[in-house]
C-alpha cells in the first residue's frame, strides 16, 4: 500500500468524509430555506469538526517516530480539512437563491481550521473540535444577546460579522496562521 492509503485510513478519513456528506445533508435540508450567515457558519462548524476527529493517528509515539517529515503532511491535512468543508458549504450556493459571501466563508473557514489546529496540539487531535465549538457558542451567544461597534465586541464575534468588519478578518487571520503553525510543528498532543 502507498503512504497516503495508509495515513487516509490511519486517520478515519472515509469515515469522516461519510460523516460530512451525512451532516451536511442533514443542515441543508433543516435551513434550505434559510441559507443565511448561521446556518453557513454552523455548516463551517460541522463540516470541520467531523473531518478534524483524525488530526491524530492511532499511536502517537509511532507518528512521532516515523522516518517521514510530518509538517507538510500536517498541514496538507488541514488545509484538505478546510478545503472540504468550504467545497461542501459552497455547493448549496449552486442553487440557492440567497447566497452568503465566498469571503465570509473562506474567513470563517480559516479561523475555525486554525481554532481546530491549536485544539489538536493542546488536547489531541481527536478532540480538535472541541475549540472551534467553543468559540462558536461564545461567538452565537454575545452576537445574539448583545450589540456592539466597540473591537473586542467584534473580535468576540468575528464569525457573525460582515466583510468589511477588519477585527472580525484580522482574527481570522490570527487563527488561521496560529492554528496551521501550531499544528504542523508541534502535531497532536498525546
Amino acid at each position: 500500500m502507498r503512504w497516503a492509503v495508509l495515513y487516509a485510513r490511519s486517520r478515519a478519513m472515509p469515515v469522516s468524509f461519510a460523516a460530512l456528506a451525512v451532516s451536511m445533508a442533514v443542515i441543508w435540508f433543516l435551513a434550505r430555506d434559510r441559507w443565511s450567515m448561521i446556518p453557513v457558519s454552523l455548516a463551517l462548524l460541522v463540516a470541520i469538526a467531523v473531518t478534524a476527529i483524525g488530526l491524530s493517528g492511532q499511536d502517537v509515539d509511532l507518528d512521532r517516530t516515523a522516518a517521514i517529515r510530518w509538517v507538510p503532511r500536517r498541514g496538507l491535512h488541514l488545509l484538505l480539512i478546510g478545503g472540504l468543508a468550504v467545497g461542501a458549504v459552497l455547493l448549496p450556493r449552486l442553487w440557492e437563491a440567497d447566497r452568503v459571501p465566498v469571503e465570509i466563508i473562506l474567513r470563517n473557514a480559516g479561523g475555525l481550521l486554525g481554532l481546530v489546529g491549536i485544539a489538536a496540539a493542546l488536547v489531541g487531535g481527536a478532540f480538535g473540535w472541541t475549540l472551534p465549538l467553543f468559540v462558536f457558542v461564545v461567538s452565537f451567544v454575545v452576537w445574539a444577546t448583545t450589540s456592539g461597534t466597540d473591537t473586542t465586541h467584534l473580535v468576540i464575534t468575528w464569525l457573525f460579522q460582515p466583510t468589511d468588519v477588519a477585527a472580525a478578518t484580522w482574527t481570522a487571520v490570527v487563527l488561521a496562521v496560529a492554528g496551521l503553525g501550531t499544528y504542523m510543528v508541534f502535531g497532536n498532543r498525546r
